[in-house]
């Protein structure tokens, strides 16, 4: 008979472990056998919890977007000017938590995964509708004539640096990736009072 209470545990652990598995192999052919063994599990009950790979695989990746939802949401609280919300966009998109090797390697291959499943695509696209709204939303504010050529650029940065980091060209630190966006922003940005 089942533990009560034990199936939120577990399917937490195993997506904690679908995320470490992604990232120690940098690629998506990890097998349900090593994530269970990673989760301290039989392959039969994450087969139970989830079903099937692709079904842990969109789990983790919802999980990886709640956590990156709440890193922005919780900077945003805090920020006072269409400057500063672009600022805590891209604080919270490279926050130590958010920028570890298996984080990085899981966006990456979540990428991929869009590629094939539509539940990996849909929710790849929630995620990219929120930053870009978050974005022009600031931008603008800052400078309307040029908001949705700024949103797209900041964008593309944020993706970039992950993949960069994903290929393992350079190595860049999370404070690095940010001194490059707000560079990004002092460059781009038309000069007005704050």
């Amino acid at each position: 008979m089942p533990k009560l209470g034990m199936e939120p545990i577990r399917r937490g652990a195993l997506v904690e472990a679908t995320i470490h598995e992604i990232g120690a192999h940098g690629a998506l052919d990890v097998t349900v056998a090593q994530i269970a063994r990673r989760a301290g599990m039989s392959s039969a009950l994450a087969h139970h919890y989830f079903g099937s790979k692709e079904a842990m695989f969109a789990a983790a990746m919802r999980h990886v977007l709640t956590l990156y939802g709440a890193e922005v949401r919780g900077a945003l609280i805090m920020a006072k000017t269409p400057r500063t919300r672009l600022e805590a966009i891209i604080r919270a998109s490279f926050t130590p938590a958010q920028f570890r090797p298996e984080m990085v390697a899981a966006w990456l291959n979540f990428y991929v995964q869009a590629q094939r499943s539509a539940e990996a695509r849909r929710l790849l696209h929630v995620y990219q509708r929120r930053l870009r709204s978050n974005l022009h939303h600031a931008f603008r504010q800052i400078a309307p004539g040029h908001a949705r050529t700024l949103t797209r650029g900041l964008a593309a940065m944020i993706d970039g640096l992950y993949l960069r980091q994903a290929l393992g060209e350079g190595g860049i630190a999370p404070e690095t990736a940010v001194a490059v966006l707000l560079h990004y922003l002092d460059t781009s940005l038309p000069e007005t009072p704050q």
